[in-house]
């Protein structure tokens, strides 16, 4: 089986495969300090609960956003499990696109190559993460650039941090956009500004490449704006973590 691993600002996601089917995953809070045995503590007890064992795992694979938590994954997969981590961004990973855009997110280009290699090209990725990111993937598959927002969980927390008299809100689609009180005021400020912005976005990225492009929406909040933007076609909440588990067969391929 082989363990992926997705670390982004907010959140670490770890999924055992096998093949390019997931088997289970498991979500962790991102903290660059957290070491190799914390990981694992949490980690084994998760794994025991879905019955596997480290000796299941034979490969693993890493993403990472934030560098400093590169090192101490990497000590876990070889000391918990017993394998060598390959890394994106590292050499003898083979992505297997053409990147021409600079210094895009490890879990972007993985969403570039997972959208490519399912899909075909041209795509638009709409990743609804720390940031909601807009990548742009070519006719042939090359990652041309992308557009970064604000993330939706980052806007409420600003609005309430920034405003005295205004409470922290959950995200949730409204009946009407005008509210009538401070609740739903902000929800619908929130949800429908967000819907309008994609939407407005997608266009625009449209029009400025001039190509028909498919939508993929991943992250966990995809599936909250799929009714309302009937621009987002498909939704792949797990596209990070099967790229990995592709971009892993990619490169074992390369080597024999």
């Amino acid at each position: 089986m082989l363990l992926v691993i997705d670390c982004g600002n907010t959140n670490v996601v770890f999924g055992v495969y096998e093949g390019e089917r997931k088997r289970k995953h498991w979500r962790l809070s991102t903290n660059a300090k957290r070491t190799a045995d914390e990981y694992a503590v949490d980690l084994m007890h998760l794994k025991a609960l879905a019955k596997i064992t480290p000796d299941d795992i034979d490969g693993a694979i890493i993403a990472s956003v934030v560098p400093g938590a590169v090192r101490n994954l990497k000590v876990l997969c070889q000391d918990f499990f017993g394998v060598k981590p390959l890394v994106i961004g590292e050499p003898g990973v083979e992505l297997g696109i053409t990147v021409k855009s600079q210094q895009a997110g490890a879990d972007r280009l993985v969403n570039a190559v997972a959208g490519y290699r399912r899909h075909g090209g041209p795509l638009i990725i709409v990743d609804f993460g720390t940031a909601t990111t807009f990548d742009v993937v070519g006719p042939d598959g090359s990652h041309e650039g992308a557009v970064l927002a604000p993330g939706i969980n980052l806007s409420v927390e600003a609005l309430y941090l920034a405003g005295d008299q205004l409470p922290r809100i959950t995200i949730e689609p409204t009946e009407k956009v005008i509210g009538t009180s401070t609740i739903p005021a902000m929800r619908a400020g929130i949800y429908w500004g967000y819907v309008d912005m994609i939407e407005g976005m997608i266009r625009r990225i449209r029009a400025e490449t001039g190509w028909e492009m498919k939508v993929i929406a991943t992250g966990g909040l995809a599936p909250l704006f799929t009714e309302a933007c009937p621009s987002l076609e498909l939704v792949e909440p797990d596209l990070t973590l099967d790229g990995l588990a592709m971009i892993h067969q990619l490169s074992q391929a390369e080597v024999s």
